[in-house]
């Protein structure tokens, strides 16, 4: 059995988003029980020109997002980055989650080998499906999911490789 395009992107997009929603959770927490108003952390960051936690969530959302919709030629939702609460990147997830699952996986047959073209910097860059996939989708959207743990750890929670992994 060969591992398919929609089984190496949507799920996997959509278990993460499961850690990250569980991370938020944990975070908001933290700041009620430590007396931290929420904003502290939403707008927090591991260095002064990286982006934000609200940030890194949205770059993951427009991440999946973008991959799912070169990958399969689906209109790709537009969300503007106007969050500013736990509840409205919880949100967010939701709504990235709710467009991940509406995509049937049957529209990524194919996709290995769909041409895929990005922008990145002033530089145009070709793909193929699968290495568009592999070598820029995924990790780029593991670097955003990362990086938002990393700003919460460097907070002050208390999460660990469990937290990071999630549940089994």
């Amino acid at each position: 059995m060969s591992l398919s395009i929609y089984d190496a992107s949507a799920p996997v997009f959509i278990r993460a988003f499961g850690v990250l929603s569980a991370l938020l959770s944990k975070a908001e927490a933290y700041a009620t029980a430590h007396g931290l108003a929420p904003e502290e952390l939403v707008g927090a960051r591991l260095a002064p020109d990286m982006l934000t936690l609200a940030g890194q969530v949205q770059r993951a959302s427009d991440t999946s997002k973008g991959a799912a919709s070169r990958l399969t030629g689906a209109d790709m939702p537009s969300f503007p980055d106007d969050e500013a609460s736990f509840a409205d990147l919880q949100q967010r997830i939701e709504k990235t989650v709710a467009y991940l699952r509406s995509l049937d996986p049957a529209r990524f047959d194919g996709a290995e080998s769909r041409p895929v073209s990005l922008k990145i910097g002033p530089n145009p860059v070709e793909f193929d499906g699968k290495s568009y996939l592999l070598t820029f989708a995924l990790p780029n959207f593991f670097f955003h999911v990362t990086t938002a743990y990393a700003i919460l750890r460097h907070k002050g929670l208390e999460i660990g490789k469990r937290d990071y992994l999630g549940q089994f």
